[in-house]
């Protein structure tokens, strides 16, 4: 799957070039720079959910930068982070829906055995086990949260 991943990234970068689209180009050449410092980082080659997570930080990047330009009223900005943002989004995987998030929590809960919030942590890391890649970590604790407090 990594190499699937990053292999694919790598063609779509040559189709790009081949077509003269700058955006997805750039885009795809800062996505290659952050696997390649990750590799150098750890020292060795990465395996699926960390290129995931990597193509995640871009991402989560983007949204960042998208509110800041929107808030700032650089609307022409965040009109390039929206399209860097779509063209990444396109290497993640599809995301989980909020029925299947709430029945993962429901059957994590009660194999955990959890009866209030403080045994937050014990399901957050069951529910993320589960989930990784495909749910937000705050969006997991919000609903995560929810159930346990009633």
């Amino acid at each position: 799957m990594t190499d699937n991943l990053f292999l694919k990234i790598q063609k779509d970068l040559e189709d790009a070039l081949r077509q003269k689209d700058e955006v997805k180009t750039s885009t795809l050449r800062l996505a290659i720079a952050a696997v390649n410092n990750a590799k150098i980082e750890k020292g060795r080659e990465l395996e699926g959910q960390e290129l995931v997570g990597i193509i995640q930080k871009e991402a989560k990047k983007r949204q960042e930068s998208i509110a800041a330009f929107k808030s700032g009223g650089r609307h022409d900005l965040a009109e390039k982070e929206e399209k860097e943002l779509a063209i990444l989004k396109t290497y993640l995987p599809e995301p989980i829906s909020d029925e299947e998030l709430l029945k993962i929590v429901d059957s994590q809960i009660s194999e955990v055995g959890a009866r209030d919030i403080k045994d937050l942590g014990k399901v957050m890391s069951a529910v993320l086990s589960k989930v990784k890649g495909r749910a937000d970590g705050g969006t997991v604790a919000a609903v995560v949260k929810s159930k346990l407090s009633s």
